[in-house]
């Protein structure tokens, strides 16, 4: 496989680029994007009002990631929600000749799909320019050579065909960066490494520097010769650039086709690297059949979902890759990969990297688990290494013991609305989860603020591994204890480690959340609602939503309920989805399936379904309104209804209720159902 790479040519780019086309603005007007598209170039007037927090899903809604070819340079901002509108149609991004579009903060934002800068690219555009730009959509722009800034002065430059010297492209980004954007992408400037063409930049950290946990994992993993193989250093800092090598890389069929593709054109038809350490998936459309409308039939998208599949099924078996696949005998997934990843995989002090921004989610077990795009998880193939500039670190420190009702969703929600989270502080960063209260959750409810990290906007999400942990994974998987625990040694924080800040929160004065629809952000106690918010549907799942602990609850509402009398009105339908095959099992055996059965639930197979707009749950008008204990409430996410996000016990109570409620506030409830920990663990 090296030496096929090593026969490639590769060249870096000119210093300086000639980019000459129109601006596209995407603005909260709908008006002005349509005179855009319809000719009309505006002048930039910075009160022109841009559109912050634009997803990932805006850019290339999920169902627009059945393509994994050039065909999505037909389709960038099809879901792009301006006032009440989506204005821009497909292809027309190609026909308008745009070169550049502008948007405000938080650009790229969500997801990891690599879809979403490639579609921009395979439209036309060759530039991106936001006021600030989220880290996976970053790198997976510098990835495939499509330029990215926070430089608005660049804007006249391109209109009027000015050259530019590349390093305006560059900033302060670090040496490896900077290769990878001169080079033109990931996969080139992999080439030129392995040909000796680029020199790595030196760690600078002092051996006895204080450390994070994170950054001790970082550097265990640190690869300090490529052709050996020889890992770790003393210490790593904050703006050390690098490779880490990986324990396990994942992918799912959303990325797995793509990435395939990519493989073939860089390394032709040669093997994966150390295939032990690679995991496929099948999460994320297997009930995509049920709930797609006729129209995306008739538009071929059904055939383009099953082709990724198939794609990713013939893949694995021409590799030797284990793929985590369909169920055999109805419909449904073995688990959605991030739940199955922590169960089964993940151990403490490990580098997970997955094509999905909630890979992070294993960071309950004291991983360093980040989500990257399609480029890197090829390189990743090729090298078993992914690259690193080592972040800043974010301290959250949560005291005090939560109010009856308050589980580990509502405390996520509560930072999500911090200023520190909503300035946009936290982008990139390594958010480490300290303190009393979360020192008392399960294993469980630890992965759902880890897990979250993702909408935080950090890096990763880490949690240290304490006596908790050791006995979760040896109670899992059968695993010595004693082993797990040498596993641990040393993945504590140091007395004197650095933080780019820490956030306080006091537990206790943390009521039950809800996140309105169009942003996780968008979080506030149920309390603060103004009036009744009745609701059609309920849907219980996802990664963040359908582990043990979650199920736990949910069926200990239920029986409440059912106790009571209570179950789902006939206005209101109720999904719960789960996890995965081994959560399934667990459920079973405890009873929970049949008690949410008994409240009126419909319980699923496993499978990532409605969080993703691929099955049972999602809306299907725009009138609709949702509660969820999914992840993501962007619009269009979840179909074209709006969304509430909020906790498993919440989730029940509200489909008790058939409007949002806080769990306890009702006399049927107890109040007896707290965070998952009797028979969870």
């Amino acid at each position: 496989m090296l030496e096929h790479l090593l026969e490639t040519e590769v060249a870096k780019r000119p210093p300086t680029v000639r980019l000459q086309g129109r601006i596209l603005f995407l603005t909260e007007d709908p008006d002005l994007i349509r005179r855009q598209l319809a000719g009309e170039d505006l002048e930039w007037d910075p009160s022109i009002p841009l559109r912050d927090d634009i997803s990932t899903d805006e850019i290339t809604p999920g169902w627009v990631c059945y393509h994994f070819d050039e065909k999505l340079g037909e389709y960038p901002y099809v879901g792009l929600l301006c006032g009440d509108e989506r204005p821009i149609g497909r292809n027309d991004i190609r026909k308008g000749g745009f070169v550049c579009s502008v948007s405000g903060k938080r650009r790229g934002k969500g997801s990891s799909r690599e879809a979403s800068p490639y579609a921009e690219r395979a439209a036309g555009l060759r530039v991106v320019i936001g006021e600030n730009i989220e880290r996976i959509y970053g790198e997976n722009c510098a990835n495939i050579g499509l330029l990215a800034s926070t430089d608005f002065s660049l804007i006249e430059k391109i209109r009027h065909g000015e050259e530019i010297p590349l390093d305006a492209f560059i900033g302060d980004a670090g040496r490896i960066q900077r290769d990878i954007i001169e080079y033109g992408g990931l996969l080139d400037y992999a080439v030129a490494r392995l040909k000796g063409l680029v020199a790595l930049p030196g760690v600078t950290a002092p051996a006895d520097r204080p450390q994070t946990i994170a950054e001790k994992i970082i550097a265990r993993h640190w690869v300090t010769d490529a052709a050996s193989g020889a890992l770790g250093v003393p210490a790593v800092k904050p703006g050390d650039t690098g490779f880490l090598r990986a324990d396990l890389r994942f992918s799912h069929e959303y990325v797995t086709p793509m990435a395939s593709t990519f493989w073939e054109d860089f390394a032709g038809d040669a093997g994966l690297n150390h295939t032990e350490s690679i995991v496929f998936f099948r999460d994320h459309l297997a009930f995509l059949d049920e709930v797609i409308t006729e129209e995306r039939k008739a538009a071929g998208l059904l055939d383009a979902a099953h082709a990724l599949h198939d794609r990713q099924r013939e893949f694995a078996a021409a590799k030797g890759v284990r793929l985590h696949g369909e169920l055999p005998d109805r419909t449904g997934s073995e688990g959605i990969c991030h739940i199955m990843v922590q169960d089964r995989y993940a151990l403490p002090g490990q580098i997970i990297i997955g094509s999905d921004s909630h890979t992070p989610h294993s960071g309950a077990l004291g991983c360093v688990a980040f989500g990257v795009g399609t480029s890197a998880i090829v390189n990743a193939w090729a090298t078993r290494d992914v690259r690193l500039e080592v972040p800043e670190s974010i301290r959250v420190n949560i005291t005090g013991e939560p109010p009856p009702g308050v589980v580990a969703k509502d405390l996520i929600l509560e930072l999500l609305r911090h200023p520190t989270v909503k300035s946009g502080e936290a982008i990139g960063r390594i958010i480490e989860f300290t303190g009393e209260a979360v020192e008392a959750l399960s294993i469980d409810e630890r992965a759902t603020l880890t897990n979250m990290a993702a909408e935080v906007g950090g890096f990763t999400g880490v949690i240290a591994p304490d006596e908790k942990a050791v006995a979760w994974i040896a109670g899992r998987r059968g695993v010595p204890a004693a082993e797990v625990r040498a596993l641990c040694d040393g993945l504590y924080s140091d007395a004197g480690a650095d933080y780019a800040a820490t956030i306080e929160m006091d537990a206790s004065g943390v009521e039950p959340m809800v996140a309105t629809p169009g942003d996780p952000g968008n979080g506030l106690p149920i309390s603060a609602l103004e009036g009744d918010v009745s609701l059609d549907t309920v849907f219980v799942g996802s990664c963040t939503g359908a582990k043990r602990a979650d199920f736990e609850m949910y069926a200990g509402v239920a029986r409440e309920a059912v106790a009571a009398g209570k179950r789902v009105p006939a206005s209101v339908r109720a999904y719960a989805q789960y996890g995965s095959i081994d959560v399934e099992a667990w459920s079973r055996e405890q009873g929970h399936d049949q008690a949410l059965r008994d409240a009126g639930f419909d319980v699923l197979a496993p499978g990532c379904g409605a969080c993703i707009n691929a099955g049972p749950g999602v809306s299907t008008t725009a009138e609709q309104v949702t509660i969820s204990s999914i992840n993501r409430n962007f619009p269009g996410r979840s179909g074209p209804g709006q969304v509430y996000l909020a906790s498993p016990l919440t989730c029940v109570a509200s489909a008790i209720e058939g409007r949002i409620v806080a769990y306890g506030d009702q006399a049927w409830s107890r109040g007896a159902v707290r965070q998952g920990e009797r028979r969870a663990n």
